[in-house]
């Protein structure tokens, strides 16, 4: 079992409690109490921060005040005030700390934190907290660690290589943030034993292969046995893993995505 060391990085233990509130959580259930996603349940209880992704203060220094743990996500969090006194949660880029100031707007300078449009960061620059929609507010890239590489400006539209591998095209004017999202050591964790999946609201796996042909396409057969079939499917018949494609054909972004990810050991 590792952790991440904590203590020499966050600064608060509490979280500012005008900006977290307490909340259901759904364990992978749809609007009608039918589980739409596997696996979840359980669990810690947890108390919602309000993080800010629309960044809507445009122009106004914000200062950074705490760097706190998020148990909802997989960063870092921080706590900034604005030149006008508000306070609000944002995800923590890699390597602020206290007293550090950043601010948004269409002509502010590329150091890391400050948020301006896509057509403005030059290339070869690393990004994070990334529009998809003009005024849409955050919706890439804000996993722990992880950044997307600005490649080119054209058109209209940016050209992004995304952590995926990815590279595909974003509206110029859409706003993202300079740098990489905290907690880069996220990945090297290891949790170590099954209880500690529980903790986190992680429900056991069963292989299909461990199941009757009831209850799963590959199960069945005397003793251990194969899949039976060329490919890996889902309980639902539908293709997964080992690097089969599971993107609709007709999906509206396609014209956007220059070349599709790479999975396995060609990913680099």
């Amino acid at each position: 079992m590792s952790t991440v060391f904590y203590r020499g990085i966050l600064t608060a233990g509490k979280p500012h409690k005008s900006l977290t509130k307490g909340f259901r959580r759904g364990s992978g259930r749809n609007n009608h109490g039918r589980i739409t996603v596997r696996h979840k349940g359980g669990g810690h209880k947890r108390r919602f921060r309000d993080i800010d992704f629309l960044f809507d203060k445009r122009d106004i220094p914000a200062r950074v005040e705490t760097i706190e743990y998020d148990p909802n996500r997989s960063g870092f969090i921080s706590l900034v005030c604005y030149k006008d006194g508000e306070r609000r949660y944002v995800t923590a880029p890699h390597g602020t700390k206290v007293g550090d100031e950043f601010i948004v707007g269409e002509n502010v300078p590329v150091t890391r934190g400050n948020r301006l449009p896509l057509k403005k960061i030059p290339v070869g620059t690393f990004v994070y907290n990334i529009e998809l929609k003009l005024g849409g507010g955050a919706k890439m890239v804000r996993g722990a660690g992880s950044f997307a590489e600005i490649l080119s400006n054209d058109a209209g539209y940016t050209t992004i290589k995304m952590p995926s591998t990815e590279v595909r095209k974003v509206h110029e004017n859409c706003f993202a943030s300079i740098g990489m999202v905290s907690n880069e050591e996220h990945k090297l964790m290891s949790l170590g034993k099954a209880g500690r999946s529980r903790w986190l609201g992680i429900r056991p796996t069963v292989r299909g292969s461990a199941m009757n042909p009831v209850d799963h396409p590959h199960g069945g057969g005397e003793g251990r046995s194969g899949r039976g079939r060329r490919r890996a499917v889902s309980a639902w018949g539908k293709p997964t893993g080992k690097g089969q494609k599971t993107r609709r054909a007709k999906k509206h972004s396609n014209r956007l995505i220059v070349t599709r990810r790479q999975v396995g050991k060609r990913k680099k």
